[in-house]
């Protein structure tokens, strides 16, 4: 299972997805900054609170013309509308939380794979003192003998 998750991360192209983050960062926010200018705006708000209780009292009474269906169906294609700027605000805000996580992990990642490019070096470093240090015990080793 390990392997497969390595793999997987090696074949992200991490370079990309580093300079894609802050885009992807600054789209989310205008899309929640944007979202947030349209719900101040006064020509596109509509009075929601009261129309719920009217709804369930016009489901009870029978419709008797149609002005008063007409006016039901706008009463719940209202509702509906507002639900879905809800859920739509909500979508929005959890984009962005992706976003800036997705930004923190590009960052982890950036960090470790400088770490291990370190700890490579500094392996290979040792490894060359090390060799070095075995053919000198080698030689001095022969020249006794």
């Amino acid at each position: 299972m390990a392997l497969s998750w390595i793999t997987a991360l090696k074949l992200v192209p991490w370079g990309d997805v580093i300079e894609a983050a802050p885009q992807v960062i600054k789209a989310a926010r205008g899309l929640v900054r944007k979202k947030d200018t349209r719900e101040h705006d006064p020509s596109s708000a509509s009075g929601g609170s009261g129309s719920s209780g009217a709804s369930l009292a016009d489901a009870a009474a029978p419709a008797t013309s149609a002005g008063e269906r007409a006016l039901r169906q706008a009463r719940q294609l209202r509702e509906r509308v507002e639900l879905l700027e809800q859920s739509q605000r909500q979508s929005l805000e959890v984009i962005e939380k992706l976003a800036e996580q997705n930004a923190q992990l590009v960052a982890t990642v950036s960090a470790l794979r400088i770490g291990a490019q370190r700890l490579f070096w500094a392996c290979a470093v040792l490894g060359i003192v090390s060799l070095g240090l075995v053919i000198r015990l080698l030689a001095g080793a022969a020249s006794r003998s």
